[in-house]
């Protein structure tokens, strides 16, 4: 129990000092996801004080990464009125379509040219690392910095991918796990239809009730702002809920469920919402990160040497810039835009959730979980550094292009 117990503490502590000091953080270049990784490495790897088995650590990353991905999809789909979404339809429908497809080949390919890992773990590694974190995007695109620096269209574009592909990222883990599994492929096939379609289906109901019963309570005055706050956490964990329950695709299930909920109520609880957003930002990732610093597996990374190292520069450098900018026609936004589009595509919570995943699935190939885990700790490294100085940069070209 005592390293549990030294687990909360140390993540309580961490939290209380944010609360402290969450502006001066905010300006300076690292993020709250960074700084618990930090935090981790030093409790574990390091000093030695938290040491969980692999088994126990795989089950508890699995759970918090699910539910963090919960709380946070319902904040993406609740971040803009809904007609802010229907105004970038184009750009993200080439995200979640070309753009996925081509991140999933080129983090497959890498995985099998320079880590010489059989095919089919390639093909379920590139999966896994297709999705772009709603978690450490929500860093880059909200609060006060961003909404001063980037054009609301740009942050409207990010966080629909970023809320979407989570959920589609589920099609590709199952077609990869079929491959690296035992599995009929006539059985995967059917598991990533009807996750799909019955996440739709099932998060555009609960959505549609939630929204409905809010609109008859606000009528009745029964219920506060405060209580929407809750509400909508508690509605993601629900939509997650009966989505597994029902063996769909829960991920898009919630942000299904949020986006229903948006266009049933509208602009009421826009200012819930974005505490909402902030909440999660500042605390609600920094148990999940903290165990990620705690189980990085450095023998693992050891073993596998400089071509893992190459592995995580590439997928940083090749997974998802080149496509982007090869999709500026299509996407419509100005060569700045798709500059910051293609370099602020972290890979976090959602990797963590899809390596565990298969790893539950029976994928026990531990090179998975080593280079997966390396990209994640990597990226957070990465994007928690330079979100800052990217928002200033694209503030910065904005103003020499406006003069």
């Amino acid at each position: 129990m005592y390293p549990l117990h030294l687990s909360y503490a140390l993540v309580g502590v961490l939290g209380v000092l944010l609360a402290f000091w969450g502006s001066a953080i905010r300006r300076a270049p690292v993020s709250e996801p960074l700084l618990a990784l930090l935090v981790g490495v030093l409790a574990g790897p390091v000093l030695g004080l938290i040491d969980l088995p692999p088994h126990e650590a795989s089950v508890v990353t699995l759970e918090v990464s699910r539910i963090l991905l919960a709380i946070s999809l319902m904040a993406v789909a609740l971040r803009f009125p809904l007609s802010a979404y229907r105004s970038v339809i184009r750009p993200v429908g080439v995200l979640l379509t070309v753009a996925m497809v081509a991140m999933a080949v080129v983090s497959a390919g890498l995985a099998w040219l320079v880590l010489g890992l059989p095919l089919a773990l390639a093909a379920l590694l590139g999966a896994c690392m297709t999705p772009t974190d709603p978690v450490l995007a929500s860093s880059v695109v909200s609060g006060g910095p961003a909404e001063r620096q980037l054009p609301a269209r740009l942050r409207q574009v990010i966080s629909g991918e970023s809320g979407a592909n989570d959920g589609l990222a589920f099609v590709f883990v199952v077609l990869a796990l079929y491959a690296a599994t035992s599995g009929s492929f006539g059985g995967h096939l059917r598991e990533a239809v009807w996750g799909v379609l019955g996440a739709v289906a099932i998060g555009a109901a609960i959505g549609f009730a939630a929204g409905r019963a809010v609109m008859v309570s606000q009528a009745r005055e029964d219920v506060d702002p405060g209580s929407l706050l809750i509400f909508t956490v508690v509605l993601g964990v629900a939509a997650l809920g009966v989505a597994r329950l029902a063996r769909t695709d829960a991920i898009l299930a919630v942000f299904v469920a949020g986006l229903a909920y948006n266009a049933v109520i509208g602009d009421r609880s826009r200012a819930s919402e974005q505490k909402l957003d902030d909440a999660l930002t500042r605390y609600l990732v920094l148990p999940l990160f903290f165990l990620l610093g705690v189980e990085v597996p450095w023998r693992a990374w050891r073993e596998l040497g400089w071509p893992l190292a190459a592995f995580v520069v590439a997928v940083l450098v090749l997974r998802r810039l080149p496509v982007v900018l090869l999709l500026k026609p299509a996407l419509g936004l100005p060569w700045r835009g798709v500059v910051f589009l293609g370099w602020f595509g972290p890979v976090g919570v959602s990797a963590l959730f899809y390596l565990t995943y298969s790893q539950d699935e029976g994928v026990r190939d531990p090179r998975l979980w080593a280079a997966g885990s390396l990209v994640v700790a990597a990226s957070t490294v990465v994007y928690g550094v330079t979100a800052m100085p990217g928002r200033r940069w694209y503030a910065r070209r904005s103003s020499v292009s406006d003069r």
